[in-house]
């Protein structure tokens, strides 16, 4: 865990202002839907910060940060690769080409997408719907 979270001030600076903006309407979308605890910590190697949704001693998914760019990354387990098949139809062919692309480990299928507006927003709601339910409105 990181000592101090970073303040909006320097996650603007970290991803410009565009982004930032998607950040926080991600953020927000992901706040409104879920009751969850939220975790800050270091990126790792490739990412400066980690922002990651959990309960339950489950992760929900993780927001990366680096300069000027922005991660989600969702792991779907054997279960829930084949609710994804399912509502495949109803999602972008961008997303699905990430999906597709992504590589499958022992723990499940690690997808990391990019987000750079909010236009994948829908989709990504489906996709952490397949995940758990949501626990708010």
């Amino acid at each position: 865990m990181l000592e101090s979270t970073p303040s909006p001030s320097t996650m603007a600076e970290l991803l410009g202002p565009s982004l930032f903006e998607v950040w926080q309407k991600l953020c927000l979308t992901i706040d409104e839907t879920y009751d969850m605890e939220r975790i800050w910590n270091a990126g790792g190697k490739n990412w400066t910060y980690e922002y990651k949704y959990r309960r339950g001693g489950k992760t929900l998914c993780c927001l990366y940060a680096k300069e000027n760019c922005m991660g989600l990354m969702m792991i779907f387990g054997k279960e829930e690769r084949a609710k994804f098949e399912e509502i495949r139809n109803t999602l972008t062919d961008a997303v699905c080409r990430q999906y597709d692309a992504a590589k499958t480990y022992h723990d499940g299928k690690w997808v990391m997408f990019e987000p750079t507006s909010t236009s994948e927003f829908d989709d990504y709601m489906k996709l952490l719907a397949i995940k758990r339910k949501a626990n708010r409105k």
